[in-house]
């Protein structure tokens, strides 16, 4: 989900940057005055300010603009949500999917909300593993719930496309706060997202 303020032309695109761009590529080699390269250091520097626009978000921010008191107190799931990052070790990328859920504590917030906080988390440099935790202690922080349940699953380029090379290969992480420590409502939402894994 995109940033409703996100623009590409508004963007703080530096020449230094798409400079940096121009000299990689020909490092690699390449002839960067060859018509198909020409405007390639630009396009590669406003795709990766894009592909990091997680450093210029408050994922607080976000969920404190959409909570709503109400005395709901069952669990909350937000299944299937998509995520793209790049991996901080090789700057590749690695993309898969979000199941977050949350017990309320007097407070629910717009459904939405869950889904653009892993965006902002996610559009940084990652580690599977702390995205996981950082989604779920900002979630647990701001609504201060009963508790809080993230699955990610993901399957990573850098393991695909070089090193080992497993093409199938998947990684899943999670983490659980407050009332989903508890072997009975942590095994339920394990349940109700299970279609999801594998």
């Amino acid at each position: 989900m995109m940033n409703e303020n996100f623009n590409l032309d508004t963007l703080p695109i530096t020449e230094e940057m798409a400079e940096k761009f121009d000299k990689i590529i020909d490092l690699l080699g390449e002839d960067t005055s060859r018509e198909g390269l020409l405007k390639t250091p630009m396009r590669a520097s406003k795709a990766m300010k894009f592909l990091t626009e997680g450093y210029e978000m408050d994922p607080q921010q976000i969920l404190q603009g959409a909570m709503f008191k109400e005395d709901y107190n069952e669990m909350v799931i937000v299944k299937d949500i998509e995520l793209y990052s790049l991996c901080e070790h090789h700057m590749l990328p690695f993309f898969g999917k979000a199941h977050i859920a949350y017990i309320p504590n007097g407070h629910i917030v717009g459904l939405s909300k869950i889904p653009r906080v892993v965006d902002v988390f996610s559009r940084r440099l990652q580690v599977q593993e702390r995205l996981t935790e950082q989604i779920l202690d900002c979630i647990n922080d701001t609504l201060n719930p009963q508790g809080v349940a993230v699955v990610i699953e993901a399957s990573h380029m850098c393991m695909m496309m070089r090193g080992v090379q497993k093409q199938n290969s998947t990684t899943t992480t999670s983490g659980f706060r407050g009332a989903f420590r508890e072997t009975d409502t942590r095994n339920e939402f394990l349940k109700l997202i299970t279609s999801n894994l594998g």
